[in-house]
């Protein structure tokens, strides 16, 4: 199974930047969008729309300009589940997850620091590991694709040094990010590829350091079930880079 993950900034946006016919010829079977800003029925052309591909969309309640989340599936899902029960952050169009026999995949966009609503992402981090918890019962595998703006370790921010002051490199959010792969989770990228240069996201535009943000974080069991990972650094069609990860697993 081909997994494919990347913030769009838009997609309507991206779609001008060669995002749609490029990410449908990458033979992924499942595609996780992240900061679309639209609906399903704000698209009107049939291209966000292939025959191929199952689409699903949440939406901002308020607003489908802002935030966004989107999953394309090759085979169609057994249930599709929108929000993660966090009253405060459900209707903010944040997380679509598409649910298989013995497996999960989620698209997850996290509230931006760098955004008027900063207190938000710590909040919305909290609830979400208790939540992360609760599903470690559950009898299936979960992947959870996306814009996450946290790093955890300083091969993950280029030109880090000593510094606290880069967007999600806070000691708070380190923190948090070294607890969930301490309570049951893996970064699936680092299974397979430990390099130090593979960032995804250049906050401050690509002349600028980059960040590797964008991840699948996977519960453990997959972990061994990791084939392959890169970032796809050669196309631009956004501030983000794709995230591309092969796992040993029949939907």
């Amino acid at each position: 199974m081909k997994v494919l993950s990347l913030v769009v900034d838009g997609l309507e946006r991206a779609r001008e930047d060669g995002l749609v016919p490029w990410v449908f010829q990458q033979g992924a079977d499942i595609i996780c969008l992240q900061d679309t800003r639209c609906s399903e029925y704000s698209l009107t052309s049939n291209d966000f729309f292939p025959s191929d591909y199952h689409a699903y969309f949440a939406d901002n309640y308020d607003n489908h300009r802002i935030n966004g989340v989107a999953i394309y599936c090759r085979e169609m899902p057994k249930a599709i589940m929108f929000g993660l029960g966090f009253m405060d952050y459900d209707p903010l169009g944040l997380y679509i997850q598409a649910d298989y026999a013995e497996c999960s995949v989620g698209s997850i966009l996290v509230p931006s620091s760098r955004s008027e609503n900063a207190t938000q992402k710590m909040h919305f981090l909290n609830q979400l590991s208790g939540h992360l918890q609760k599903v470690r019962n559950k009898k299936r595998e979960f992947i959870l694709c996306g814009g996450w703006e946290l790093a955890w370790q300083p091969r993950d921010a280029e030109e880090s040094g000593n510094r606290l002051d880069i967007t999600g490199f806070s000691i708070e959010e380190r923190d948090w990010l070294g607890s969930l792969y301490r309570a049951g989770y893996t970064d699936a990228f680092r299974q397979v590829d430990h390099e130090e240069d593979d960032f995804t996201w250049w906050p401050e535009g690509d002349d600028k350091p980059g960040l590797r943000t964008d991840t699948h974080i996977i519960s453990d069991g997959l972990a061994e079930r990791v084939t392959a990972a890169y970032v796809e650094s050669e196309e631009a069609f956004s501030s983000h880079a794709p995230v591309i990860i092969d796992y040993d697993i029949t939907l």
